[in-house]
């Protein structure tokens, strides 16, 4: 008799089979938020009740690195991921106690080559200092995932190859050489992703790389993520988590 058509053969390994694409927070500053044309910013005590909510809800955050290892495992039920671009200096002082009182992880991406400069990439500010690399290792000695935002924080789908290799590969070396750890994970600049971005992050030897919105490119080098803010309540978060699950299709490889 014929094996029926969906058997798997002695010895082959089964296809992977499409996942639903993990959550996962985006985050940037942590400080006052008075002056915050690009709602990028949320205050300590913001944070501290948001994370709060994620426990209420039997939730905890973790970085995309022990997010996507644990799904792996298939252990990843309960586990969201945090994620904190740009890498500002009120990082240390405003999020970084706060993950530790909730007993968190996280995954920050940062910029080497603006080491200790600014957001000179939102023209409306206000100047926001960014980490040094002192900084950069203190952040990794607590424990949080370092991944790369690029060199300086340029549109990659308008990037010329040079420019494109630069951002991507060599950001991932300087990191290497600052962290003394391997680089795992990227995030695109602005959230703007297309294919030719895509190929560049995993040619550069990237495990993941997060985006915001990446539609049909979704997968483990498009991960989408859902901003955070200040107004942001538990409705809010409740809302945001329940659309995930609902818009989301599953792929496979997450």
């Amino acid at each position: 008799m014929a094996a029926p058509v969906d058997s798997v053969a002695p010895g082959r390994p089964s296809a992977p089979r499409p996942g639903p694409v993990p959550w996962v927070a985006m985050y940037h500053s942590v400080g006052d938020c008075s002056d915050d044309p690009y709602r990028i910013t949320v205050t300590p005590e913001r944070l501290g009740r948001q994370l709060a909510w994620l426990c209420r809800r039997g939730l905890r955050g973790v970085s995309v690195a022990e997010l996507l290892a644990a799904r792996a495992r298939g252990e990843g039920r309960g586990l969201v991921g945090l994620t904190f671009d740009d890498g500002y200096t009120d990082f240390l002082t405003g999020a970084l106690p706060l993950l530790r009182r909730f007993r968190c992880g996280a995954t920050l991406f940062v910029l080497p080559g603006r080491l200790g400069g600014d957001n000179a990439w939102d023209p409306l500010g206000p100047r926001k200092p960014l980490l040094t690399a002192d900084g950069i290792r203190r952040a990794a000695d607590g424990g949080v995932e370092i991944g790369s935002h690029g060199l300086t924080h340029v549109d990659l789908t308008r990037a010329d190859d040079a420019t494109l290799t630069a951002e991507v590969a060599e950001s991932r070396a300087r990191l290497t050489e600052l962290t003394g750890a391997p680089v795992d994970g990227f995030c695109y600049p602005y959230g703007t992703v297309d294919a030719r971005a895509v190929e560049a992050v995993r040619k550069a030897g990237y495990t993941y790389a997060c985006a915001i919105d990446p539609g049909p490119l979704t997968g483990p080098h498009a991960l989408p993520r859902a901003h955070v803010g200040q107004n942001d309540t538990a409705l809010r978060l409740h809302l945001k988590l329940r659309l995930h699950r609902l818009r989301r299709r599953p792929v496979e490889g997450v």
